[in-house]
């Protein structure tokens, strides 16, 4: 089991949701905030017109269309994601508003591309005065990944051997956790150690943060017995799931879809402030 001490990094150098709602973790951030609904999904704040929610299928169509015909790279689109969590972050929950001394964040990865949008928002958060220490039980043997984790542990971002298995710990250690497990294209059953992780973190009291998906969701239909975040970033459009969120905080981030795409696929996406690369959702 894993102590308070390794969990907070004392000594240990590891290479290899909110019930309290009431709690001073809120942070509006710049973003204005819009309303209504649609048949869709949300109006957004420029058009009228409600932004499109995406079903999985489409999802995929768009990425893979951003990486053929726009000639995208995947480290590109995962560098641009990850930036995008790390200040959806900063904007819901400041430093300065965090209830513990240190301001200590619990990044759970995954296995695939979220994960890696996890590590990048985790190199982001360290360098927006941050200390994020990571989990990362399955690691893909392959360059983009390898690399990403390297670049993590020479900024001298700690990673835990599991998880730690008591929601009391990470409440105790951690001032938020950010779900980077499982993105809008994981289908099928949820495996080990993925399956105790989320048990896990259906227990803690901090807020959790999701990235695109929070993980174990149904892409389209939700899901009201899983994992409940407290802020949801949606990454280049929200998914149809994403009406189903309950949380404080959802933001739009990604701010790289090329205009004759968003228009292709009519998604309606409302404009970003300045040079914001996050847009509160309402």
């Amino acid at each position: 089991m894993l102590g308070l001490r390794t969990l907070l990094g004392i000594g240990v150098l590891v290479t290899s949701h909110c019930a309290r709602r009431g709690r001073a973790l809120a942070h509006r951030g710049s973003c204005p905030v819009t309303s209504g609904s649609g048949a869709s999904g949300r109006f957004s704040s420029s058009s009228m017109e409600p932004i499109r929610y995406l079903g999985q299928e489409e999802a995929q169509k768009i990425d893979e269309e951003l990486f053929t015909e726009y000639r995208f790279s995947v480290d590109q689109l995962m560098e641009l994601a990850g930036l995008s969590c790390a200040t959806a972050v900063a904007k819901a929950y400041p430093v300065s508003s965090l209830p513990k001394s240190r301001p200590s964040v619990l990044v759970v990865c995954g296995p695939g591309n979220n994960g890696g949008d996890g590590l990048v928002c985790a190199r982001h958060l360290k360098l927006f005065g941050y200390e994020p220490t990571i989990v990362y039980p399955k690691r893909p043997s392959k360059p983009l990944f390898e690399n990403l984790t390297v670049q993590c542990e020479k900024m001298d971002i700690l990673f835990l051997p599991e998880m730690p298995a008591e929601a009391d710990l990470i409440d105790e250690a951690y001032n938020l956790v950010i779900d980077a497990i499982f993105g809008f294209s994981f289908k099928g059953a949820v495996r080990e150690p993925f399956g105790s992780i989320l048990g896990t973190l259906k227990k803690v009291t901090v807020p959790i943060a999701s990235i695109d998906i929070p993980s174990g969701w149904d892409v389209e239909k939700g899901s009201p017995d899983s994992l409940q975040p407290d802020l949801l970033i949606s990454l280049t459009a929200p998914k149809k799931a994403a009406l189903h969120f309950r949380g404080r905080y959802h933001y739009l981030g990604g701010r790289f879809v090329p205009p004759a795409l968003e228009q292709k696929y009519q998604l309606n996406l409302p404009p970003y402030r300045g040079t914001d690369c996050v847009h509160r959702l309402p």
